[in-house]
């Protein structure tokens, strides 16, 4: 039996997904069969009660889960001493990210991290906010990038920094002359939205309703790309992360203007599974995300 025997095993267990579990440690779902087969022979037991409507642990299942965990997280942490005593930041960082922070705010960190250690393998997924959450408390990534971060007992959250929000227009927009407005400069307004279960879009209700600003929805979409499409045509205005414009701002294909009716901003953070030991390069991949870019 191998540490890695046990690894598939708490990720099938965790996942409920042989799929996944294969994903996850880079194999086929074939081997991951196999290694269940393998240890339910070892200990004599039958581990899971296989189903195709259901996925459940068997008592003896539970135990070996239970346990597994305890060895698995004693190796990772020798495994991240040894690498600490030896000065060592190598191997590899799975990261889920939204794609608002994939596309602009992480390449600069990301470049920055890879040049101080490039022994270091980054891959990163581009994911729906739900879905970032999914992969990371399924151990499928590492780390998780989010903005407006939802506290969950299962989660550790690092904060990282506050991008501000601002308003773009199309700029022959009347808005586009003022260097900065009140909320209320958008009542009435055409406005890009993102959809309703995306957590900007939750903050950006909020912010209006407590201003007593009301807008028309015309679209909805899932992406900051297409929103920001959507300004460009004049299909109406929006309200974004400022980072994740200034490309446009600086083509004068959008127009940006600022909100003066306090400070609106997107708080911005990583997360990662309660208890999981973070290697040595996690560490320093953390550190340089909330550093200065």
């Amino acid at each position: 039996m191998q540490i890695e025997s046990l690894k598939v095993y708490c990720d099938l267990a965790e996942t409920e997904s042989f799929t996944k579990a294969a994903q996850i440690n880079e194999v086929t779902q074939s081997a991951v069969s196999q290694q269940i087969s393998s240890l339910e022979r070892l200990f004599k037991s039958l581990l899971i009660e296989r189903s195709k409507k259901k996925f459940r642990l068997t008592r003896e299942g539970q135990v070996l889960y239970d346990y597994s965990k305890q060895i698995i997280s004693t190796y990772d942490a020798l495994h991240s001493k040894l690498q600490e005593i030896k000065d060592i930041i190598s191997g590899t960082i799975r990261v889920a990210t939204i794609y608002s922070i994939g596309l602009h705010d992480l390449p600069p960190y990301l470049k920055k991290f890879l040049k101080s250690y490039p022994t270091v393998n980054v891959h990163v997924e581009y994911r729906r906010a739900n879905q970032v959450y999914e992969d990371v408390l399924g151990n499928v990534v590492d780390l998780g990038l989010v903005a407006y971060p939802t506290r969950d007992s299962k989660l550790e959250i690092f904060p990282l920094r506050k991008e501000p929000l601002v308003l773009i227009c199309h700029p022959q927009h009347p808005l586009a002359k003022n260097k900065s407005v009140k909320l209320k400069a958008i009542s009435g307004q055409k406005f890009i939205s993102f959809e309703p279960d995306i957590p900007t879009r939750k903050a950006l209700d909020r912010i209006l309703k407590e201003h007593s600003v009301q807008v028309q929805h015309v679209m909805e979409f899932d992406n900051i790309e297409t929103v920001k499409r959507a300004v460009e045509i004049d299909a109406g205005v929006a309200i974004v992360p400022e980072g994740t414009v200034a490309q446009e701002v600086g083509k004068q294909t959008l127009a940006q203007v600022d909100i003066d009716d306090g400070e609106f901003y997107r708080p911005l953070a990583a997360l990662y599974k309660k208890n999981k030991v973070l290697s040595p390069a996690m560490k320093q991949f953390l550190a340089v995300l909330k550093s200065e870019k």
